[in-house]
């Protein structure tokens, strides 16, 4: 299948709009992560507690930063998750030091700071967990079971959580909400010991900081191998020149998608460093797809110079490049929009890099195969063209008086 065929675009003659348009998104990236937003790291990069709390109505962003702030919480990053209707917050704690008892005391202050107006000798429900409750009921034993009644309340009390965190979302609006749960008598009990705050804590992270440092080193080092891994790949199969301009131009994607995340504050997570690696493979595989047309028709077009047949295979491939990009970005595209707010950040990536890295294969690899030759021609004073590469053998160039 051909959308395009004996197209005839001039892409190198538009090689300034292309140069224009990188430097603007590249430029203003490097704004934002220097000076605006930085980069965003994600609490596995930056070591902390994330806690993703639910609350009963729309939460009031400001007040919620001000109760913190009054519990000693200070600085947190406060994210909206997921759809506006599950009135979702994530809440971001950095900490220098960070434990398993730290998890459960991160959590613990959040509620503490949430639940200012809480009474003081009853326990939140939203907030409490199975065994909690159990020992509540076993400590009144509304059912009157006399002994041995723990396995009898455990049930019971599994019963109200699920009820609680399945089919209620994780927030009970009132307790008559548990009449069609459990009995009237542990309703009536539950009443003499527990509150319903607006909120539900519904998951917990931490990462301490030398785990957090650790990942970060070894997301950076795993993009900067595989530029190195595909460098030496191209430097062998076709010539250095080919390895350099398709690793600038793979560099110039994640430069971009990065500061994409930088503008709009998004935080980067492993996930989305597992994307960002995603679109420097299929950026690099189109790129060699352009650069294998060129040797192609190097042998062909032996008499050209580099600029028209750099110009003549891109026109060649661009039915298949629009076909198989379109398509890919179609696919990403519906999983940004319909995949939820766990994929957000992955798809998000890989919508910005399956656009940008198409453009960079027509407009920064191949331009910079015809800017080294002219610089390579204005050193030497001669005319350079390129010679078809044999089998096996890098490209050679035959200079031509």
């Amino acid at each position: 299948m051909e959308f395009f065929k004996n197209t005839n675009i001039d892409f190198l003659g538009k090689k300034w709009y292309f140069l224009a348009f990188s430097l603007v998104f590249s430029v203003a990236g490097v704004l934002s992560i220097m000076f605006w937003h930085h980069i965003p790291l994600g609490v596995e990069f930056n070591g902390g507690t994330q806690v993703d709390v639910k609350f009963a109505s729309t939460p009031d962003l400001d007040s919620i930063r001000k109760d913190l702030d009054r519990a000693g919480l200070h600085d947190p990053r406060l994210q909206p998750y997921g759809l506006a209707a599950n009135h979702e917050v994530l809440i971001t704690l950095s900490q220098k030091e960070t434990s398993e008892a730290a998890l459960d005391q991160g959590e613990k202050q959040i509620i503490q700071a949430l639940n200012t107006n809480a009474p003081q000798d009853k326990r939140d429900l939203n907030n409490s967990n199975r065994d909690t409750i159990a020992d509540a009921l076993v400590q009144r034993d509304p059912l009157h079971l006399g002994v041995n009644v723990g396995g009898r309340y455990q049930a019971e009390a599994q019963k109200i959580v699920d009820s609680r965190d399945k089919v209620k979302g994780g927030v009970l609006n009132s307790l008559d909400e548990l009449k069609t749960v459990t009995s009237p008598e542990i309703v009536s009990a539950l009443q003499n010991d527990f509150f319903l705050s607006n909120f539900g804590v519904r998951g917990v992270e931490i990462v301490g900081p030398q785990v957090g440092a650790q990942l970060r080193k070894q997301a950076i080092l795993a993009v900067l191998y595989s530029l190195a891994g595909m460098l030496v790949y191209l430097w062998f199969r076709f010539e250095l020149i080919y390895g350099v301009a398709a690793v600038v131009a793979v560099f110039h994607d994640t430069l971009i998608t990065i500061g994409a995340f930088s503008l709009t504050n998004q935080e980067i997570s492993l996930t989305v460093i597992a994307a960002i690696l995603t679109l420097i493979g299929y950026s690099m595989n189109d790129t060699i797809v352009v650069f294998d047309r060129i040797r192609e028709n190097v042998k062909l077009m032996r008499r050209e110079n580099l600029a028209e047949i750099v110009n003549r295979s891109i026109n060649q491939t661009l039915s298949r490049t629009i076909l198989t990009s379109g398509l890919t970005f179609l696919t990403v595209l519906s999983l940004y929009l319909f995949g939820g707010e766990v994929l957000k950040g992955f798809s998000f990536a890989l919508v910005i890099g399956i656009l940008i890295g198409t453009y960079s294969s027509i407009a920064i690899a191949a331009p910079m195969l015809v800017a080294y030759q002219e610089w390579r021609s204005s050193r030497s004073g001669r005319r350079l063209e390129p010679v078809a590469i044999d089998s096996g053998r890098k490209e050679k160039v035959r200079v031509k008086a």
